[in-house]
């Protein structure tokens, strides 16, 4: 008996990753929801089943060690195979690299690059079996150095950089890749990283629903890079005319702010 298609959703549990969820659900697939936080998985699985939906799959788990093997297996149990991959989960750091906590950043490094990798790559034969895709949520972040977020940017470039390579390999399988790259987003993301304050101007700053909409449709037109609202657009084609020391000097201000809005 052939397995049944999923979208797998990384971080489902807040923000762009829960609104990414209902997006999918909206559209009639078949979900399976990854975080660490149970109570909030299930209380989303329920909400999504209350629309008539299928009721999604909540796989609880730490990823950032052995993400395909957790996924497969949970999968398996209930004869579902990846059609979809949305990797969501990911979170940053405020603050110089010289004096944030080593452990924490590289903990960084290990979700927000390996296990995004590792997980675009699992479950390539399913993907093609179902003519399905990747979607990775990276940031504009990736489209600039980061000072005062040094690791979290770094991450992000890969992210761009990795997915857009991918988006030309895995075209000749039938697989779409579209990198999902959302400016400012009230979400608890700003908390876990330690920002303070205004995230953005309002200009720049996006809901996390219409985000996650942008980054589903953009994935199923097979847009490789989806940058959400077209001011964010602006800056990412500014990112490749300005003079790099101006950026660098502009974010690194930008940062500052940041750092002592937190300390105040």
């Amino acid at each position: 008996m052939a397995a049944r298609p999923v979208t797998v959703i990384t971080g489902a549990s807040a923000g762009i990753g829960v609104e990414l969820a209902r997006v999918f659900a909206r559209h009639g697939h078949d979900l399976a929801l990854v975080a660490r936080r149970e109570d909030q998985l299930r209380a989303l699985a329920e909400e999504i089943a209350a629309t008539g939906a299928a009721k999604p799959i909540v796989i609880v788990a730490d990823l950032t060690h052995g993400a395909a093997r957790k996924i497969s297996e949970a999968l398996t149990v209930h004869g579902a195979e990846p059609q979809y991959m949305v990797n969501n989960a990911g979170f940053g750091l405020v603050g110089a690299a010289a004096r944030l906590d080593r452990d924490e950043q590289l903990a960084m490094i290990d979700l927000n690059v390996r296990t995004l990798t590792e997980l675009s790559l699992a479950f390539v034969d399913s993907l093609a079996r179902h003519k399905g895709g990747v979607l990775n949520v990276g940031s504009m972040a990736g489209f600039l150095p980061g000072p005062g977020m040094a690791v979290y940017y770094a991450t992000k470039a890969f992210v761009l950089s990795f997915s857009e390579a991918l988006s030309s390999e895995l075209k000749r399988r039938d697989i779409r890749v579209t990198v999902l790259c959302p400016g400012p987003v009230p979400t608890e993301f700003a908390e876990r990283a330690g920002i303070s304050g205004k995230l953005a101007p309002p200009i720049l700053t996006q809901t996390a629903g219409y985000v996650a909409e942008q980054g589903y449709r953009g994935l199923m037109q097979g847009h490789r890079v989806v940058i959400p609202g077209l001011a964010n657009k602006f800056v990412t084609i500014l990112t490749r005319l300005v003079p790099h020391q101006f950026l660098l000097a502009a974010v690194d201000a930008r940062q500052s702010k940041r750092r002592s809005a937190r300390e105040t």
